[in-house]
């Protein structure tokens, strides 16, 4: 049994595919990102899954796509922990950028590959490879125009009394907004950029709103001048986008995209549909 995984700080999905390349079942756990989670709460996360604990002795080969895992020591920690729960597989760990290309971009094919969603990422892909001009240093100083981005810019302009107050209101009555529950979220439990995610909902659902409008355009517009535009071919090859940030506010994100005179490729929510076909061609 070979197991394929696109594991984003929010969620992970798992498709697991028999010798002959067909499926067998799909099933998510949430997210295994192993900047943020102890080996404890990641074992916990597999363990609590029904397909992946009735099947890890079945399991031969595990390629493993995910956010956090762009270092070798991020990537060494997540091996030892699959080697020991599933006994019997191969594993390959790669970054998430990796699941983004094959997910929207052909073998061979040349073209820049974004993520936006809880996080955000981007990379160069030249058909055969992959470049990145930015070494990511996490949610808090990066992740331009991702949810969590999102999020903190709209806590961050509530508590300075910077969102319109008809804005203000609805949003106080969505959220639980209240000093001691946000840092009990942020500084004392887990995956704390998923939590600030959460809060780019509010964007999309009033994204007709002027404020909302603002923030969407000025968090893409500041990951095209960050991310995109390092790369010397960024108008001359298409532009391509996974996550669920990229795929709920798409209008907004072409508006923007174009309006830098660059090449609007695919926008894919999640990148396992594209990572499975890429493997029952490549494997």
């Amino acid at each position: 049994m070979m197991l394929i995984v696109d594991s984003g700080a929010t969620k992970s999905d798992w498709i697991a595919l028999n010798e002959k390349r067909e499926q067998l079942f799909f099933t998510q756990t949430l997210g295994l990102s192993p900047e943020v989670l102890t080996r404890e709460v990641i074992e916990d996360r597999l363990a609590n899954n029904f397909e992946l604990s009735k099947n890890r002795e079945n399991v031969t080969h595990l390629f493993f796509y995910g956010a956090g895992c762009g270092t070798d020591r991020m990537k060494i920690f997540l091996k030892e922990i699959f080697k020991d729960y599933f006994p019997k597989a191969k594993a390959v760990v790669k970054e998430d950028t990796y699941a983004a290309i094959y997910a929207t971009t052909e073998l061979g094919k040349q073209g820049i590959v974004c993520i936006l969603g809880t996080g955000s990422n981007c990379c160069y892909y030249d058909g055969r490879q992959l470049f990145q001009k930015v070494t990511s240093l996490g949610y808090i100083p990066m992740d331009d125009g991702s949810g969590n981005f999102f999020g903190r810019k709209l806590i961050r302009d509530y508590y300075f009394h910077k969102i319109p107050s008809d804005l203000a209101i609805k949003f106080n009555n969505e959220y639980d907004l209240d000093a001691d529950v946000i840092k009990e979220n942020l500084y004392k439990q887990p995956n704390p950029n998923t939590y600030l995610a959460t809060f780019a909902r509010f964007l999309i659902e009033n994204k007709e709103h002027p404020y909302c409008k603002g923030v969407i355009d000025k968090g893409f517009q500041q990951f095209v001048n960050n991310y995109i535009m390092q790369f010397e071919l960024a108008t001359k090859v298409p532009v391509n986008f996974v996550g669920s940030i990229a795929h709920y506010l798409r209008k907004e994100l072409t508006a923007v995209l174009e309006r830098n005179d660059l090449v609007v490729g695919v926008i894919r929510q999640r990148p396992i549909e594209g990572l499975v076909e890429h493997h029952q061609k490549t494997i």
